[in-house]
């Protein structure tokens, strides 16, 4: 399967606009590896979870197979970037102690990938892929949200969303399933803050681009009225969908 690319030629937007993951995931990773040596972010977009990683392990291999996003990726030290796809890579065999991916399974050839995540790990290692899908605010705006929003761009989403808005469930990663507490993003953000992140999804992105922007500029002004001053914040959460096992 080749590169499906639905992120370069906003890459910049992007890295401005996601939501960060809360680090309490990252610590529960990394003591569940066999080391803190070396991690492995692949898919790694803007570098979010990898500059995070490196919090917690010595070293951390971010890779992407899109040039723009490595280019847009946050510097961290410890943190060493390279454009490759996830499913080959140039990473030596049993040098990683945790193989992490954020918000990208879905876009991946499970099995080539998943061979390769046994053949970087060590023995031991744990292999956790994460991903959010809708966030909530409050009932009248979240149900307004999808009737002005969500239901406009559905026909628009590439069929692999369907393995995240799932939950990872039907994704066959053949290591042995390690138990997680729940883990939510929460964010604060102000009603410019919430639709810049909208804009980014891809599905948003490609209804703007074939119909205009005038379904998004009415959505904006009805959901305005239901959020308040727009540039007041409010509380936006995310549950995570976690899929955690350890590679024997």
């Amino acid at each position: 399967m080749s590169f499906i690319d639905l992120f370069s030629g906003h890459a910049d937007r992007y890295a401005e606009a996601r939501p960060r993951y809360p680090e309490a995931l990252f610590a529960f990773i990394a003591s569940h590896a066999p080391s803190r040596a070396r991690a492995w972010d692949c898919g790694t977009g803007n570098g979010q979870a990898a500059a995070s990683l490196a919090n917690h392990f010595a070293e951390v291999l971010a890779t992407d197979p899109s040039v723009e996003q490595i280019a847009h990726a946050v510097a961290v030290n410890n943190v060493h970037y390279s454009v490759q796809p996830a499913e080959a890579t140039t990473l030596p065999a049993r040098s990683v102690d945790a193989i992490c991916v954020a918000q990208a399974l879905h876009w991946f050839d499970f099995e080539r990938f998943f061979a390769e995540a046994r053949r970087v790990a060590v023995p031991g290692a744990i292999c956790a892929a994460w991903g959010y899908t809708w966030f909530n605010v409050a009932g009248d705006f979240d149900t307004a949200f999808r009737a002005f929003v969500t239901d406009v761009i559905a026909p628009y989403w590439a069929p692999q969303n369907k393995f995240l808005w799932d939950g990872y469930v039907d994704v066959p990663m053949p290591f042995s399933r390690v138990a997680a507490p729940a883990f939510t993003i929460e964010a604060n953000w102000n009603l410019y803050q919430l639709l810049a992140y909208v804009r980014t999804w891809s599905a948003a992105r490609r209804c703007l681009a074939e119909n205009g922007t005038e379904f998004f500029e009415s959505a904006t002004a009805r959901l305005a009225a239901l959020w308040g001053a727009p540039e007041a914040s409010r509380v936006v959460t995310m549950p995570l969908h976690l899929l955690l096992g350890r590679v024997s």
